[in-house]
């Protein structure tokens, strides 16, 4: 609704597998290769991220791949395969490392990077990965691909004119939703905050189409086009001294994003936590990453480099997340 169809569709939709198609143990820890923990948490999101998995464990990607050189789609297809389909208790993610300056040009092997830029990084990568060779195409067609199709979602801004009341819609594609948690201790109270109207006056006035001048005019994003996977990013990190704040920021394990989208009436829109990646240390230039992640058997794990453990969900939800990945 108010967005353009997509002129092609790169993958079917109905192909996607939500639920996981195998059930077993976890699989094998990560090696530490170097302050590589950022990378190594973030891995593990993804491998356990049940829509991604099964269609990568299918090797179907691979098959049918014409990129010459770097794909990271190819990189990741065997990497979930080592990780899921080997009894080692632990691997070293050589595959990945070696190609960190394709995934992110300023990313440097042995420099501790920030976990939510390479996962945003890799991300965009296997986005580019399943766009390559397709030519020009539409917004609403690049939104088509498999990566995009699990991920990524559309927010609406909706400015509403404040003198005439006419209405102007622009829409935009997400891979997360970034959440400000100065103000809220919630993840709830973070998603309000997200979608509360913000007055543009001032300086900040709108050009109103209808009026034909600047005006005063209220704001509002909304998530429009929900993602069957919702990625959240609690903004821990000060913008200019990249210090840490460290408050407890409360989520839950299920999740109803009704309320924050654009057709705020309707269905709950429920979502369950599968993953939440933590940063221990007092700025994002130091410490230490690890996650927790709920294997295809149910339960819950934390995954802290080669050390692989279970967990209750009592446990998994009273940590400084710092990334949380919810399935539809």
């Amino acid at each position: 609704e108010g967005m353009a169809p997509p002129q092609r569709i790169l993958f079917p939709p109905e192909k996607i597998c939500m639920a996981w198609q195998q059930r077993q143990r976890p699989g094998a820890g990560l090696h530490n290769l170097g302050n590589t923990c950022f990378l190594n948490s973030v891995l593990q999101c993804l491998t356990y991220t049940p829509p991604l998995a099964n269609y990568l464990l299918s090797r179907e990607h691979s098959r049918s791949c014409r990129q010459q050189g770097f794909c990271m789609m190819c990189v990741m297809e065997a990497h979930v395969n080592e990780v899921l389909r080997f009894s080692a208790s632990a691997i070293q993610p050589w595959a990945v490392v070696h190609v960190l300056t394709r995934i992110g040009e300023h990313f440097q092997h042995g420099m501790q990077e920030d976990a939510h830029e390479f996962l945003r990084c890799t991300v965009d990568a296997m986005q580019r990965a399943c766009l390559s060779g397709s030519g020009n195409l539409d917004i609403s067609s690049q939104a088509t691909t498999i990566v995009h199709q699990i991920f990524g979602g559309f927010l609406r801004s909706r400015v509403t004119c404040l003198s005439c009341k006419a209405v102007s819609d622009s829409y935009e594609a997400f891979l997360d939703v970034p959440l400000d948690i100065k103000a809220a201790s919630s993840v709830p109270a973070a998603l309000e905050d997200f979608v509360e109207p913000e007055q543009l006056d001032g300086d900040n006035c709108f050009k109103c189409s209808k009026c034909d001048k600047m005006v005063a005019a209220s704001k509002r994003f909304t998530i429009h086009r929900v993602p069957r996977v919702l990625t959240l990013c609690l903004k821990r990190f000060e913008d200019f001294t990249g210090r840490k704040i460290s408050k407890v920021v409360e989520y839950p394990e299920y999740l109803d994003l009704r309320p924050y989208t654009s057709q705020a009436a309707g269905e709950p829109l429920l979502y369950a936590l599968y993953a939440v990646l933590v940063h221990s240390g007092g700025s994002c230039h130091a410490g230490h990453y690890l996650c927790y992640t709920k294997a295809s058997n149910g339960l819950w794990y934390k995954m802290d480099d080669t050390c692989v453990d279970g967990r209750g969900i009592n446990t998994v939800l009273r940590q400084q997340a710092y990334l949380l990945f919810y399935v539809r």
